[in-house]
């Protein structure tokens, strides 16, 4: 029971030893809070609820969530002309992706208004802010210890050894190899779908802290995230141990085979630049977003948190499945980490899985009873 909420005591211990570190190290105690807010506040935002959204238009029954709503708008058209309006004034500001994803983020929380009253809208925000807020400290503290950790221990020294667990399990092959034959097979519209599968990994995080919450409340919610907290305090700790950076560190041709055009190609560009200058202890103003560790992959271990989390909805646990499937194919086409970073994913998300779950007491929010088309169905 007490190993369950490790990571508090984790995170407490980490945020006590923080600035300490920092000026040890003679680096910024400041975060690039503009960087980190529109980040993480208001683009992962809302990516995730158009996650979630769409998570529940797919996974969830018709009678509860699509019927509804189909009849409420064929019932007054005069929405539809006015959403249609805000669609294209959206697509004119930003792009057809962002009016997309911004326009179903209103039409989820306008529908979310009309099935429930405003206290329990009040009560439903409530329950998710401090979820959303012990999972942004937790990033940062993540953000932090990564440029602690490079400054310290030379990020590339376990490359060749993981390198050459590959290629001991892939029969002297390597992820560089898989990613090359990749590039010369595939057109380049494929690698840029791969590309934004990879980056849109996360907000699978923000919609399992949503429909968790909205579920069973509160508490659950926190335990999801101490979930993927855990993971990657547990990664900081091997990465520590094992410091690497990925199989395009050691590919001499990589940055002249990979196209430039993908935005992979300037973050690991970027990153490489980064972690030197870390281990050359160049100064900088501000913490930031950057972000060094291969092993463990932790583009495997959240998803299967997720997934974990999000289980008792079946559909929606399959197509999970199948987007994560692709993630994999992502990952080693794109060069981000070794075969071996995969497998260390896994145990990390396992053994997360294991200390931090428990019996759940289900929050105010979440109802008591339910009638049958509505059991196993978020409290939407």
């Amino acid at each position: 029971m007490r190993l369950r909420y490790c990571h508090y005591a984790i995170g407490l211990l980490l945020s006590i030893g923080l600035i300490p570190a920092l000026r040890a190290l003679d680096l910024p105690v400041q975060f690039d809070w503009m960087h980190l807010g529109i980040a993480f506040w208001v683009i992962l935002t809302a990516q995730s609820i158009f996650v979630a959204a769409l998570l529940c238009l797919i996974a969830l029954p018709s009678e509860v969530v699509f019927d509804p709503l189909v009849d409420r708008y064929r019932r007054n058209p005069l929405r539809i002309v006015l959403l249609l309006v805000y669609l294209g004034i959206l697509a004119w500001a930003f792009s057809w992706v962002k009016a997309l994803i911004l326009t179903v983020d209103a039409v989820a929380l306008l529908e979310f208004h009309e099935r429930r009253n405003l206290a329990q809208l009040g009560r439903a925000a409530a329950a998710i802010v401090p979820p959303a807020l012990y999972l942004f400290a937790g990033f940062l503290l993540v953000f932090a210890y990564n440029d602690i950790i490079v400054s310290v221990r030379f990020n590339f020294a376990y490359d060749p050894a993981f390198s050459g667990i590959d290629k001991a399990i892939l029969y002297g092959l390597s992820v560089s190899d898989v990613a090359h034959w990749a590039i010369g097979t595939f057109p380049l519209s494929f690698l840029h779908f791969l590309e934004f599968i990879y980056f849109g990994m996360f907000p699978q995080i923000g919609a399992g802290i949503i429909l968790v919450t909205l579920y069973d409340g509160k508490l659950h919610g926190l335990q999801f995230v101490g979930a993927i907290l855990l993971a990657y305090y547990l990664a900081l700790g091997l990465f520590y141990l094992w410091p690497s950076h990925g199989p395009y560190y050691l590919c001499p041709a990589h940055f002249s085979r990979f196209p430039s055009t993908l935005q992979a190609y300037s973050i690991q560009k970027s990153l490489m630049v980064h972690a030197l200058d870390r281990w050359n202890h160049v100064p900088i103003e501000r913490i930031s977003t950057d972000y060094f560790i291969a092993f463990p992959c932790m583009h495997i271990a959240q998803p299967l948190i997720v997934m974990w989390f999000l289980r008792r909805w079946k559909r929606m646990l399959l197509l999970l499945c199948a987007y994560d499937a692709l993630l994999i194919v992502a990952i080693l086409f794109l060069e981000w980490h070794y075969l071996v970073d995969l497998i260390g994913g896994l145990l990390v998300a396992i053994l997360s899985i294991a200390i931090t779950e428990g019996p759940v007491r289900r929050g105010s929010f979440a109802p008591e009873a339910r009638s049958p088309v509505q059991e196993g169905t978020p409290a939407l």
